[in-house]
């Protein structure tokens, strides 16, 4: 007996293969067009043609009437548990007034961390959970979330403390990341390499503890040095961290090849990475999560080089970015879409990107971004009768049933739905 069975489904994108999807395979995708699914105890039990789901016995049958159904979408890298906002900067920017001139004024990234550490745990906690059950809304059932905003001891354990209570107290399966090289603080101005050997005195707790599983260090012009980043990042593996790096998001630096080299688990950003970093992303393991949403919020006329990578040989995944910052929006749909446009990548390149890929990016390769016999039942329905539809209707939320783990939860509100 099925706990739940899902049948009239148009398409079905399975993404069942063995990832991550690297190269021209980013091309196709795994799909059963007129399918079922079947669920039972939270995981996937069966899936076939819709003709042949009569026979099967369930509690509950939803009829998806021709809609298409995926894996929950997979958000790897977003900056999720953070004080304030930053709106009021909004009129500088079009003014165009530098980053780095409002930066020295107090704001930017600074304006976050002060309204960070001034924020209670409590408060960041309920923030933070509005931002999740956002994205959830947009069919991500699984996201990482970095810390980055606190620059110091307990700012940080606080932002990773949020993390685990969404995970262990509201059901969000979320992956975190330490990021307290996010930027040099001011009482270290100058002195980026003392600022990581006080970073790396707090990381044997944070693991002993469990508030991280990865550790990411943002390698630019002005922060951290390439250097000083794969110095620091080779320390955080010898404490049995995965490592991750921003990496040219402005200026190609050589980040890319040196996370690639060092085997971080992705390289983020790099609408700056050279022809040798590219090269460097299609022969290694590292898998590059491109994030759109913030070079066109931020005006930006190079984009990342998602063809070239694609081509290459490489594994691209696509994500938010979500921050108070450079790219406020927690609607992953909409990057697809500005994938598209801005990327030129392909509408099965994007699923791929969103799906498998991404929770290879964050170390969820068995547990999310596919649907299979056995693996966690988390879905979408979609207000859409195939997948290149999502893509191309932009700026707005396609998504109509939300499941997690088998259960419904979110649900459009006129979306006719028994479970």
């Amino acid at each position: 007996m099925l706990d739940t069975l899902l049948v009239n489904i148009g398409q079905l994108l399975t993404m069942d293969q063995e990832g991550p999807v690297r190269g021209q395979r980013m091309g196709v995708l795994p799909l059963v067009e007129r399918a079922a699914i079947g669920i039972r105890n939270g995981r996937v039990a069966w899936i076939g043609p819709s003709a042949e789901a009569g026979e099967l016995e369930a509690a509950r049958r939803l009829d998806c009437g021709g809609r298409l159904v995926s894996p929950g979408l997979v958000d790897p890298h977003t900056h999720l548990v953070f004080g304030g906002s930053r709106e009021n900067e909004i009129a500088l920017k079009l003014r165009g007034v530098p980053y780095l001139d409002i930066l020295h004024a107090g704001g930017g990234i600074h304006a976050t961390v002060r309204a960070t550490r001034a924020a209670t745990e409590e408060e960041l906690l309920q923030k933070a959970k509005r931002h999740a059950e956002r994205m959830l809304s947009y069919g991500v059932t699984t996201m990482e979330a970095k810390s980055g905003y606190g620059l110091e001891v307990e700012a940080e354990r606080k932002q990773l403390r949020v993390v685990k209570r969404l995970r262990e107290e509201h059901g969000f399966d979320l992956v975190s990341t330490f990021l307290g090289a996010h930027a040099v603080p001011k009482e270290y101005t100058g002195q980026p390499r003392a600022f990581l050997q006080y970073l790396l005195e707090l990381l044997p707790a944070i693991r002993q503890e469990g508030l991280a599983e990865h550790v990411d260090i943002f390698c630019e012009t002005g922060v951290f040095s390439v250097e000083d980043s794969v110095w620091f990042l080779q320390e955080a593996k010898q404490l049995g961290f995965g490592v991750k790096m921003h990496a040219d998001e402005i200026d190609p630096l050589g980040g890319t090849e040196a996370a690639v080299s060092i085997g971080a688990i992705s390289v983020d950003h790099v609408c700056g990475a050279s022809e040798e970093g590219i090269r460097r992303l299609g022969e290694g393991s590292a898998i590059a999560v491109l994030l759109p949403g913030t070079t066109f919020y931020l005006n930006k006329e190079h984009h990342a080089k998602a063809r070239e990578m694609i081509a290459g040989g490489a594994a691209v995944a696509l994500a938010t970015d979500f921050n108070p910052g450079s790219c406020p929006t927690e609607n992953l749909q909409l990057v697809m879409s500005l994938a598209m446009l801005k990327l030129r990548m392909t509408p099965e390149e994007i699923w791929n990107a969103v799906t498998v890929n991404a929770a290879h990016a964050i170390g969820r390769g068995s547990d999310a971004g596919v649907l299979a016999a056995g693996r966690p039942a988390d879905l979408v329905v979609w207000e859409a009768p195939n997948y290149s539809y999502i893509p191309y209707h932009f700026g707005v939320n396609h998504a109509a049933l939300v499941m997690k783990r088998g259960k419904p939860v979110w649900k459009r509100g006129d979306f006719a739905c028994d479970i």
